[in-house]
C-alpha cells in the first residue's frame, strides 16, 4: 500500500508527484487546488513514506487508485471515480491508471507528461542511463548531491523553490528503485492506446518547456477528449513556477 494523506472536503482529487518529490511537494498550488475538494496526496513507490514499496508504472497506477479509494472498476470502497492529477513521473503513472482502469478516473490532468519513447532502441538506451544513474546513486548514497545534480537540469531553470525539504525525505535506495522500475526507459510506448481513452483530459506544460510542450500537443491530438494548454512563465514544473495560474486552469477544467 502507498502512504497517502487526505484533507479538505468536496469531490476527490488525487495528486501524484514527480521523481524525487513526495506528497508534501505541492506547495502553494496544493493549497489553492484544495479549495472545495478533498485532496489525496500520495507518496509514490520509493518516495517518502512509501520508500520501501517497489512497483512498476502499471502497478503503481493501480496502487494510487487503491490509496484514493477507487478500485479498477470505478466502484471503490471510497467515493468511486476520482479526479487524477499527475506531474512528470506522476503524469506517467496517472496515464497508466486512466488507460488501465478507465472507470476509476473521472477527469485526468497531466502536467509535463509523456506517452513514452516510441523507438525501441532509444527506449533501451534511456533505460540503460536510468539504471546507471541508479547504480551510481546507491554506490554513493549521497541524496543531497544527487538532488543538486537533478535540479541543475535545464528543465528546472528559474524555479525559485524546488521544495528541497520534502525531497530530502527520500533515500538513495528508494530513488534508485524508482529509476529502475518506473524510469522513462521502463515505460512501454502508450501512443497507440491514446485514441481509446475517453476520459476528459487536460494536458498542461510550461511555455518554456519546449520538448514536453511538443509531446503534450501531439498527445492531445491523439486523445478524443483532451485539451492542451501552455502555462506562461513556466518550465517543466509549471505548477510550482506559476501556482496561482496553474491552479485556476486546473480548477476550471475539473469544474467542467
Amino acid at each position: 500500500m502507498l502512504h497517502a494523506e487526505a484533507s479538505g472536503n468536496g469531490p476527490p482529487l488525487v495528486l501524484v508527484h514527480g521523481f524525487t518529490q513526495t506528497g508534501r511537494s505541492w506547495g502553494r498550488f496544493g493549497e489553492l487546488i484544495e479549495r472545495g475538494r478533498r485532496v489525496v496526496r500520495v507518496d509514490l513507490p520509493g518516495h517518502g513514506a512509501s520508500g520501501g514499496v517497489r512497483a512498476d508504472l502499471a502497478e503503481t497506477g493501480a496502487l494510487v487508485l487503491r490509496a484514493a479509494g477507487a478500485d479498477g472498476d470505478g466502484a471503490g470502497a471510497g467515493s468511486g471515480p476520482v479526479d487524477l492529477l499527475g506531474y512528470s513521473l506522476g503524469a506517467r503513472v496517472a496515464l497508466h491508471a486512466a488507460l488501465d482502469h478507465p472507470g476509476s478516473v473521472r477527469r485526468l490532468v497531466l502536467i509535463g507528461g509523456t506517452a513514452g519513447i516510441e523507438d525501441p532502441e532509444a527506449r533501451a538506451a534511456r533505460r540503460r542511463r536510468d539504471d546507471a544513474m541508479a547504480d551510481a546513486l546507491e554506490a554513493d548514497g549521497d541524496v543531497d548531491a544527487f538532488l543538486r545534480r537533478w535540479l541543475a537540469s535545464p528543465m528546472f531553470a528559474g524555479l525559485r523553490d524546488p521544495g528541497l525539504a520534502a525531497r530530502r525525505e527520500n533515500t538513495a535506495a528508494g530513488l534508485a528503485s524508482s529509476l529502475r522500475l518506473a524510469g522513462t526507459g521502463t515505460q512501454a510506448s502508450l501512443w497507440d492506446r491514446l485514441g481509446a481513452l475517453g476520459t476528459p483530459a487536460l494536458l498542461l506544460t510550461g511555455a518554456d518547456d519546449l520538448r514536453f510542450a511538443a509531446v503534450a500537443a501531439r498527445m492531445a491530438r491523439a486523445m478524443p477528449t483532451a485539451t492542451f494548454s501552455l502555462v506562461p512563465g513556466a518550465g517543466h514544473a509549471a505548477h510550482l513556477a506559476q501556482p496561482e495560474l496553474t491552479a485556476r486552469m486546473v480548477a476550471r477544467f475539473l469544474d467542467g
